[in-house]
């Protein structure tokens, strides 16, 4: 009985080896620090080091990239102090059995926020000149007032947010090099604070949300104050610089678009697609938009005569024209007009329409009271009208 209590107590032979293996790094790894002392530290706190273990591969090449590539990782990683740092390099050992027993989760995240202080190290806000681009206000005296912590809005400087991007599970580390590193750290969506990111921070916390408060001029650019512009010449930009429009129209509309969702950059990168193709009209965005609605909401000249309804035929021979504020469909989404093409001609009034009544008709027939022993006479008669001789008057 005592033989069979212990053969309970000893492990499967294959966990017995991995905590053989893991003892003896563990072993390897002290020497280290007894034997090399103060050069083994100085070795094992370098970003270098840090690459050697295969799941902190995606940090290290974006790392590499970045701006604070002549930083090393323990700068911003540790806090100071030596009890910090023997925490650091304690938790190391605790790392190293999650690697060498593969039960360390993926991606990797950090369980804290990077502390300000780690920043202003090498930043010294008070009197360090920040160069924003454009005309862009940035009072970091204000938000620090506030509580506004640094990565806050600063969270994509070193790693361009591999973590929230889906690119460093475990099926991912063979794919990494300094040109992947390089391709998803040149994305400045990702690496650069957003004004997604100021606007919603200032939308919840109450912070005004006008242009002015963020930028030293009107941003109006200089072509949008021409009057040709807003009569007709923005309709003639193109699709490739609607982006840029996006930038401040999407805080001018009330409701959101899907217009400009696509696939990551990274996900393009490894299919080899040009990761600035788009696809968006002028035209679909004008449909999406309610800062359009204003003007595009409002009937042309053209649409208001009486005869309208009956002559627009022959004004629709340019279609795209009408597709500016209009679509083919029965229902629209679209905040701009609910009128569409199909609302009054539906599939039934295609060309061969004829062909496929269920009554034979006349090569000549127009629209009579006879059709109306069928058809809702309300729903005919948006388009088509008699005389007084019930004779089709299109």
């Amino acid at each position: 009985m005592e033989e069979e209590h212990k053969k309970e107590l000893l492990a499967p032979p294959r966990f017995r080896y991995k905590l053989i293996k893991i003892a003896t790094l563990t072993l390897l790894f002290l020497a280290l620090f007894s034997f090399a002392g103060f050069f083994g530290l100085e070795a094992t706190s370098s970003s270098k080091f840090c690459s050697s273990c295969h799941e902190m591969k995606p940090q290290y090449y974006t790392w590499k990239a970045s701006s604070h590539s002549e930083v090393d990782c323990v700068n911003c990683h540790i806090e100071p102090g030596a009890k910090n740092y023997a925490k650091a390099k304690g938790n190391g050992i605790v790392e190293l059995y999650k690697k060498q027993t593969d039960i360390y989760i993926a991606p990797i995240k950090m369980p804290n926020l990077i502390p300000d202080e780690a920043c202003e190290s090498c930043h010294n806000m008070k009197n360090r000149d920040v160069t924003p681009s454009g005309d862009i206000i940035i009072p970091h005296n204000k938000h620090k007032t506030e509580g506004i912590k640094c990565v806050q809005c600063h969270s994509g400087t070193a790693h361009g947010k591999v973590s929230d991007r889906k690119v460093t599970y475990k099926s991912d580390y063979g794919k990494w090099n300094e040109k992947l590193g390089t391709s998803l750290m040149s994305n400045k969506k990702f690496t650069s604070p957003q004004m997604d990111t100021c606007m919603e921070c200032h939308e919840v916390r109450k912070a005004p949300l006008e242009c002015k408060a963020c930028h030293e001029t009107t941003m109006v650019p200089k072509n949008h104050k021409t009057e040709e512009f807003k009569t007709g010449g923005h309709g003639k930009i193109q699709p490739s610089e609607l982006k840029k429009c996006e930038q401040c129209h999407s805080y001018m509309s009330s409701e959101g678009s899907d217009l400009f969702k696509e696939d990551p950059s990274y996900t393009k990168f490894l299919k080899n697609e040009n990761t600035d193709s788009n696809n968006v009209t002028v035209s679909q965005y004008a449909k999406t938009n309610t800062f359009c609605k204003d003007c595009h909401g409002q009937k042309p000249t053209s649409h208001k005569d009486a005869s309208f309804m009956i002559n627009h035929g022959g004004l629709a021979k340019d279609k795209n024209l009408c597709f500016t504020c209009h679509d083919n469909r029965i229902v629209s989404d679209s905040p701009v007009t609910k009128v569409q093409c199909a609302s009054c001609h539906p599939a039934s009034h295609k060309d061969s329409w004829k062909e496929t009544h269920p009554v034979k008709l006349a090569d000549n027939q127009k629209f009579n009271k006879t059709c109306l022993r069928c058809h809702v006479e309300t729903t005919c008669t948006k388009c088509h009208k008699t005389n007084s001789d019930h004779k089709a008057n299109e």
